[in-house]
């Protein structure tokens, strides 16, 4: 059943079921079928049973099947969040499962390194390219003095270059370099010779074009098979597809890479816990085999190969980039929306919207972490 069937919230069912839901609601702020933008309509009987059966998977795949609506996604995420229901959302199974699969097998290998790639960052360059601003990033701007999300990202593009300390002809790595908004940035404002990887094939096509008679080489591959000797090292959006068993593996190759007197840009979502776990419907439909470290893991793994210079947190800044991002596929889907589906769309909706509560409830944070081999003298990072 979709949404397309009803003209509003149904008649709440007196089941045990609803009990329980309602009770996990009492004093969140988000009611059942009520006025406020954050309130949950519900649109199909079954609601309740499905998210108590499959927790947070229930609550997303239910909403992309039109079973519940809600107006402000993001402020229902963050009310809920606030109120400590993150963990009671999740299933007990859910959780075993991840962790199961987790602790046996190695979901970021170098034989599963694409599948993120071909389920989300090949979806279509026609949708990103609506979503996004013109430069393409699809990470957290930087908003400090900011007032547009072009502004924003182009102030998290220079932010990192600066941290870097690039300078003309320098050998730069972009390791996750999407769609070439940092290669670009760099080679085109900066003057180095970069080259970006990535396991999108859409994302290289379109680098490719955005950064056509620039000294910048696109590459499609995996971080681990990499050689070479660079100046500078970036990664922006990428550490959360490693993986905490490859955490050192991923700080080894750098350590690698990276010249005696180079620098190092880490720029990634963080956990506030360092337990190994992950959204089941984020993993299932958004960022599959993704896991966000700690900085426990980032501390553990870089310890002894590299030298942390600066750590920045401005997780707060993704809130409104999400937002910003939400408004624009709002405003152009109707552009795309002979490409894809409805269910395509809730899918996005939700994942914006659910991601920003999150980030607005400090559930999640946004690092940016300056490495050094050990250079001589004092390091001062810009803000």
């Amino acid at each position: 059943m979709t949404s397309d069937t009803r003209i509003g919230p149904v008649a709440l069912p007196d089941t045990r079921s609803r009990r329980i839901v309602e009770d996990l609601l009492e004093g969140s702020g988000v009611n059942l079928n009520g006025s406020a933008p954050w309130d949950i309509q519900v649109l199909h009987p079954d609601f309740f049973s499905r998210i108590l059966r499959q927790g947070t998977l229930g609550l997303g795949e239910s909403y992309m099947d039109g079973w519940w609506d809600c107006e402000r996604i993001d402020e229902m995420a963050h009310r809920l969040l606030r109120h400590g229901l993150g963990e009671r959302a999740h299933t007990a199974s859910e959780r075993l499962m991840y962790r199961l699969q987790a602790g046996f097998f190695n979901l970021q290998s170098k034989t599963r390194a694409y599948i993120v790639g071909k389920a989300h960052y090949d979806l279509g360059n026609d949708l990103f390219e609506r979503m996004l601003d013109p430069t393409m990033c699809y990470s957290c701007g930087y908003w400090k003095e900011a007032e547009t999300l072009h502004e924003a990202q182009v102030a998290k593009l220079d932010l990192a270059a600066r941290k870097l300390d690039i300078q003309p002809g320098m050998k730069v790595l972009d390791i996750g370099c999407g769609w070439g908004s940092f290669a670009e940035h760099a080679a085109r404002r900066y003057g180095a010779e970069v080259t970006g990887i990535t396991i999108s094939k859409e994302q290289a096509v379109l680098a490719r074009q955005r950064c056509e008679g620039l000294p910048v080489e696109i590459l499609l591959e995996d971080y681990r098979d990499l050689e070479g000797r660079f100046d500078r090292i970036v990664s922006i959006g990428m550490f959360e597809h490693v993986g905490h068993r490859n955490y050192r593996t991923y700080f080894d190759t750098v350590d690698s890479l990276l010249a005696d007197d180079g620098l190092f840009v880490l720029h990634t979502i963080g956990s506030n816990n360092s337990e190994i776990s992950a959204d089941p419907w984020i993993n299932k439909y958004i960022f599959p085999n993704g896991i966000l470290p700690s900085i426990k893991h980032i501390a553990q793994a870089s310890e002894g190969r590299l030298l942390m210079e600066d750590w920045q947190n401005f997780g707060a800044d993704y809130d409104r980039t999400l937002m910003a991002w939400n408004e624009n596929f709002d405003a152009h889907w109707h552009e795309v929306a002979d490409n894809y589906n409805e269910r395509t769309r809730r899918m996005f909706r939700y994942y914006l919207g659910v991601c920003a509560g999150a980030f607005r409830a400090r559930d999640i944070q946004l690092w940016q972490v300056v490495y050094s081999k050990g250079r001589a003298g004092r390091y001062d990072s810009p803000r």
